[in-house]
Order: structure tokens, then C-alpha cells, then sequence
């Protein structure tokens, strides 16, 4: 996610510049056919530009902000995940006894949350410094680590074992299993939810929409401005275009908040601070650092 705004108004225009040559070109068109060719007739009227403008308005404005919501939906999961992780680090140590039970349930929730962020992120957990990490921390044996590989849904199956381990925890009564169990459902809830995110694409026609009527709208305007403004009709149309442009690409970017561009969600820093707060329950000393902004000004 970026947090500081370290780009300027030319590295906009590089990020689109396939846009931009279509917006200069249209205006370059109108102003050589108007004023150097002296082509009266192209000078069309308004009307025609500020309908497609209205509808454009709408269908950009309209696909930002359903993907501004999934993206927002995206990071209240998260901050469930944040809270009811550091639940089931309390619960776990004030209803076992078993010092050994409680480090490894609490271990494998920090565990779970990093794998979780990779399958989101379509990252391979066995490649990922922190589950790694973790992975050596639980101590786990190869034909372990095998079957998790072999697993359809790693985060699943984890969830999965921390019910088994609780099943068989001495000193655990009905209300207490009932109670960690309430909290597991609540983990598979959030992953489903940010799965949901995740698989479920926005329906193509409004991008579709938006790009058709950008085209029209960049290739009508100019010829309804050029008689006022000259070869100014230029720098306007690309203005004007890139800024319909910008709210489409607004809406595009935040579609899947769980990916590798700098507009997502900064779930390695959410799974970090995840990990920090249930070991440094259990007494861990040598925690993780948090995760810093990069050069760029994106936090991760």
C-alpha cells in the first residue's frame, strides 16, 4: 500500500502512456484539421461530447468505487484476522495447562497467517522467508511438510490440525473446546472471505464500457474545443481524458487487493505484527521486525 506520494504528474503520464499518445493524437488531429487545414466543418458541437462525458462519468466513477468497497472489505477481514488471532493466543493460554500444547497452537496460528497471505498473493509458502521461519520454529518433519505441500488449501488443513491438537488437550473442558472452536470457525470465515475477493472478478462489462466510451469521449472532444482553444486542444484533451482514465485505472488496481502492486493491502506487514504479538505472548524475545516502508514509499 502506498503510503507517501513520491511520483509526479510525468511518471502518471509514463504509467499510461498508451492513453496519453491516444489523447495526443486526438488533439493533434483536431487542431491540424481545424486550424491548419482549415477544415470548418470538422468543428462539431458540444452536445455529443458532454452526453459520452456524463455516461463515462458514471461508469468510471461507478467501477471505482465497487472495487474502493472490495478493497475495503479486503482489510476489515485482515482486521478481524488481527484481533481474533491475538484471542486465541489468550485463550489458549488461560484455558491449557500444557506449556508444550500452548506454544505449538499458538506457533501455528502465526504460521497459518503468513501461509494465508501467500496463498493470497499466489506466492509459494515454501519459498517465503517468514513460513520458513515458522516452519523451523514448529520443528516440523519432512513428510510433514510434504503433506502440507500436497494440501489444496494449506491454511484449511492448519485450521484443521489446531482443532485435533485442542481435541485431544488434557484438561479441556466441553465450554472451553466450544469456545476455541467458535474462534477457528472465525479463521476459515475470514479466509473464505478473502478468497471470495480473491476468485470472484468484477464483471468485465464495466471495464469494457468505460474503455469503449473513453475512445469515443477522446476522439469527439477535442473537434467540439479546438475552434476555442487552438493547438491548446492538446494538453486539454490529454488533461481532461486522463483524468476519466485515472478514475478507471482507480477502480482497476483496487479490484484484487491481494496482489504485488502498490496498491494493495499491506497484509506481509498485518501477518508480521500477527506473529509479534501471539509469540511475544508466550514469551518469545527474539520476535520479528516489524516491516519498514520501502524506498518508494509502498508498505508491504
Amino acid at each position: 500500500m502506498m503510503v507517501s506520494n513520491r511520483t509526479s504528474f510525468f511518471g502518471v503520464l509514463l504509467w499510461q502512456w498508451q492513453h496519453t499518445l491516444v489523447f495526443v493524437a486526438g488533439g493533434v488531429a483536431a487542431w491540424i484539421g481545424h486550424d491548419l487545414l482549415e477544415w470548418e466543418h470538422l468543428r462539431l458541437p458540444t452536445a455529443p461530447a458532454s452526453i459520452i462525458g456524463a455516461a463515462l462519468g458514471i461508469f468510471a466513477a461507478f467501477r471505482a468505487n465497487a472495487a474502493y468497497a472490495r478493497w475495503w472489505e479486503g482489510r476489515q477481514l485482515w482486521g478481524r484476522l488481527v484481533n481474533t488471532s491475538r484471542m486465541w493466543a489468550i485463550q489458549c493460554r488461560a484455558y491449557l495447562s500444557d506449556g508444550v500444547v500452548i506454544d505449538r497452537l499458538v506457533r501455528r496460528q502465526a504460521f497459518y497467517v503468513h501461509v494465508l497471505r501467500c496463498q493470497l498473493r499466489d506466492d509459494d509458502p515454501f519459498k517465503d522467508v517468514h513460513v520458513l521461519r515458522l516452519l523451523d520454529r514448529l520443528d516440523l518433519p519432512e513428510e510433514e511438510r510434504q503433506r502440507l505441500r500436497a494440501q489444496t488449501s494449506i491454511g484449511h488443513d492448519i485450521l484443521d490440525e489446531q482443532l485435533a491438537t485442542l481435541a485431544t488437550a488434557p484438561g479441556l473442558d466441553g465450554w472451553r473446546l466450544q469456545s476455541l472452536d467458535t474462534t477457528i470457525m472465525a479463521f476459515l470465515d475470514v479466509q473464505g472471505g478473502c478468497e471470495r475477493i480473491k476468485r470472484t472478478p468484477m464483471p468485465r462489462g464495466y471495464g469494457f464500457f468505460v474503455e469503449r466510451l473513453l475512445l469515443f469521449f477522446a476522439v469527439l472532444f477535442p473537434f467540439c474545443i479546438v475552434a476555442d482553444v487552438g493547438w491548446f486542444v492538446v494538453p486539454v484533451n490529454v488533461v481532461v481524458c486522463l483524468g476519466f482514465t485515472l478514475i478507471s485505472e482507480t477502480g482497476r488496481v483496487l479490484e484484487d487487493p491481494f496482489t504485488h502492486f502498490w496498491n494493495s493491502l499491506p497484509i506481509t506487514n498485518i501477518a508480521v505484527t500477527i506473529e509479534r504479538n501471539l509469540t511475544q505472548r508466550i514469551g518469545d524475545t527474539d520476535l520479528p521486525a516489524p516491516i519498514a516502508v520501502d524506498d518508494k514509499g509502498i508498505l508491504w
